[in-house]
């Protein structure tokens, strides 16, 4: 039985400028315009298979990426684990890099070319979270993305003040946003992981081409609350999500 029933996939490879070969499984599942979602640190557990069906509910096609971790787990022991396996792969994820993206940008903005290309050359939206959440709207740059959401970005890990990009990414996605349309980020004001500094060194640098949310924890649910769309789940999160692309893909 597949780890996510009705799911299909391939695998899809692409060398990277410093010489190390990216290759990682697709699973892709629904009908309907494209979505990409970047998984978490933490890893694709149930929560994230639960918000890829909520999206195919939702009238979408999800494309998602198996990039590191345990497929089907995602706790906080996943997240340790996972956060040390960036550590031995850090030719392709850099944590704490800020100024430029990691290296594993090139291989995300490769597959949205290539899904665009698998369904006929129709534009997609693209889901960051966490450790893939300021990947997202540097790919509003490429012809293929139409829509991104970085929800909770947690990158840089230090330095949070700075960007996880070079200002020729900001250049780039500016341009490419004043023509499609903002991009969105939002965050739990709880959250300490994805800091306001972070949502606020995006603001300053994308403006009107960003728009930001920030949620309280709902049901007055102890602790510090980071993942909005999955492991922390928040409905209304959810839906602003939802929203968003389907205005921006006329779909309301």
């Amino acid at each position: 039985m597949s780890v996510w029933n009705g799911a299909t996939s391939f695998s899809f490879a692409h060398e990277l400028s410093n010489g190390h070969m990216a290759r990682h499984d697709v699973y892709v599942k629904g009908e309907g315009q494209p979505i990409l979602i970047l998984q978490e640190l933490p890893g694709i557990g149930k929560e994230t298979f639960e918000l890829a069906d909520r999206l195919i509910a939702a009238g979408f096609k999800v494309y998602l990426p198996h990039l590191l971790g345990k497929l089907g787990k995602a706790n906080k022991l996943t997240t340790l684990t996972n956060a040390v396996r960036i550590l031995c792969i850090r030719h392709s994820f850099q944590m704490f890099r800020f100024g430029a993206q990691s290296d594993m940008a090139e291989w995300m903005r490769v597959i949205c070319a290539e899904i665009s290309d698998r369904e006929g050359g129709a534009r997609l939206g693209v889901i960051g979270m966490c450790l893939t959440g300021s990947f997202a709207i540097p790919l509003m740059a490429e012809d293929a993305v139409y829509g991104a959401v970085a929800s909770q970005p947690a990158l840089p890990a230090r330095h949070v003040t700075k960007l996880h990009m070079s200002q020729e990414d900001v250049d780039a996605a500016n341009a490419a946003m004043a023509e499609k349309g903002p991009a969105l980020a939002m965050r739990y004001t709880s959250d300490h992981l994805s800091k306001q500094e972070h949502i606020d060194a995006l603001k300053a640098a994308f403006g009107d081409n960003l728009e930001t949310e920030a949620y309280d924890n709902e049901n007055d649910e102890p602790g510090r609350m980071h993942s909005l769309l999955t492991l922390h789940f928040s409905g209304q999160a959810y839906e602003r999500v939802e929203h968003y692309f389907k205005t921006r893909f006329g779909m309301v």
